[in-house]
């Protein structure tokens, strides 16, 4: 048995900056992170292609929390307090300095996620949080105005308070011990992954990208615009990563089979484009079609459109009948990809459920039915696109946690 002001079961992102929180606000406060596989930070170090995407360069509170498809409201008021600002002021006190890339995503200078982990590893040691590991917890039981925390392999721990911080997993299973304290938990589901196109046709474009395309779920109200990548599977880049975190729930509902629309060139009107086409073709009537791209397109994606088109290669823009004209632009505007399947990447990996957001007391992390049990990270019911976010959620929640429970000190 052993004795801690805090326990922090996990040791990923929102477990480690919530151990060092509360450690710097509640000087000689006894902590311990218990992290049941035989590395910590392994999210961390993978994430971002092992260079990590600490945050997203947006300080606007509000703005900030649109990009969360669960828990845009309650981080609303969460980043009122503390969001990417303090993030980036916070590593930069600890002379790791962060950089914006275009896209917003912010990453430590050294391009090395090794910096991130050796910052906190640093600072663990500093405040003298222990770390133990594969430490597996299966129960937790309340004993005399604290908490007992049981592992598998029969260790037993004993805490003031606990902050559960474990990630998320796709597996009902996982949360089963927090189940056990009666707190909900919304079946967790796969967000942030790649649509699997059945149809094979783009296939020998794979590498091939464009900046701004438009990508909606038929029939629906989904869609979503940036880069957009073919690969030999079907589709990715972050305009549809970004589309499967907002639609998650209902591809789930269809069993990941629908029809996917893709504007090649960022959302546009029909009748825009049909007028640029016919003034191209009263312009341009003796020149090839195939080879003269328009709108930018890359070469190899606009000669496939005018295939699929039915457009032979020697044809020339006054040669072009209406009807062609027509597949050609419903091309470029609404290509039709039917997606059977999704492909989800380790690193990318998100879960969209966890912890219910009804559970707790969302100013302080708190569970609303067990006191001094708090909950950081993505084992809530929070996720965000792809980016910074999800880790950005992870500093914050963990942070708000640490205020509370140094506070009870």
């Amino acid at each position: 048995m052993h004795d801690y002001d805090l326990i922090v079961i996990g040791g990923g992102a929102a477990g480690f900056y919530g151990a060092i929180q509360t450690a710097i606000l509640q000087p000689g406060a006894k902590i311990l992170i218990l992290e049941k596989s035989n590395k910590v930070l392994a999210k961390v170090k993978v994430s971002g292609g092992g260079r990590c995407n600490v945050t997203q360069h947006c300080f606007d509170p509000l703005q900030l929390a649109r990009h969360y498809p669960r828990g845009e409201k309650p981080l609303k008021s969460l980043f009122k307090n503390y969001h990417a600002k303090n993030v980036v002021e916070w590593f930069e006190e600890k002379k790791v300095a962060l950089k914006a890339e275009e896209d917003g995503r912010m990453f430590p200078v050294t391009d090395s996620s090794q910096t991130i982990i050796d910052c906190f590893l640093n600072e663990t040691a500093r405040y003298k949080i222990k770390i133990e590991l594969e430490r597996a917890v299966e129960n937790i039981k309340l004993e005399n105005d604290g908490f007992g925390i049981y592992t598998s392999q029969g260790y037993i721990y004993r805490g003031k308070k606990v902050l559960i911080a474990i990630g998320g997993n796709p597996n009902l299973q996982f949360y089963q011990w927090i189940q056990a304290l009666n707190i909900r938990i919304i079946p967790p589901i796969p967000s942030l992954f790649t649509f699997n196109d059945s149809q094979k046709v783009f296939k020998d474009l794979m590498g091939v990208a464009v900046p701004n395309a438009e990508v909606r779920i038929a029939t629906t109200k989904f869609l979503q615009t940036g880069p957009l990548l073919i690969t030999h599977w079907g589709l990715s880049g972050p305009a549809v990563i970004k589309l499967s975190a907002w639609a998650a729930e209902y591809l789930h509902d269809i069993n990941y089979q629908f029809t996917v629309l893709v504007s090649w060139i960022g959302p546009a009107r029909e009748d825009d484009i049909r007028e640029q086409l016919k003034n191209y073709k009263a312009l341009h009537g003796k020149q090839k079609i195939y080879n003269y791209p328009l709108f930018d397109l890359p070469s190899r994606l606009w000669q496939l459109l005018c295939t699929l088109a039915e457009i032979e290669d020697q044809k020339i823009w006054a040669e072009l009948p209406q009807k062609n004209l027509n597949k050609l632009l419903e091309g470029i505007i609404r290509s039709a990809f039917q997606i059977k399947g999704k492909t989800t990447f380790k690193e990318e990996f998100v879960t969209c459920g966890g912890v219910d957001l009804a559970d707790i007391d969302i100013n302080t992390m708190e569970s609303k039915k067990i006191k001094n049990l708090f909950f950081a990270g993505e084992v809530l019911n929070i996720d965000g696109e792809t980016g910074g976010y999800n880790f950005q959620a992870a500093w914050t929640t963990s942070y708000t946690a640490a205020v509370q429970i140094a506070k009870r000190a």
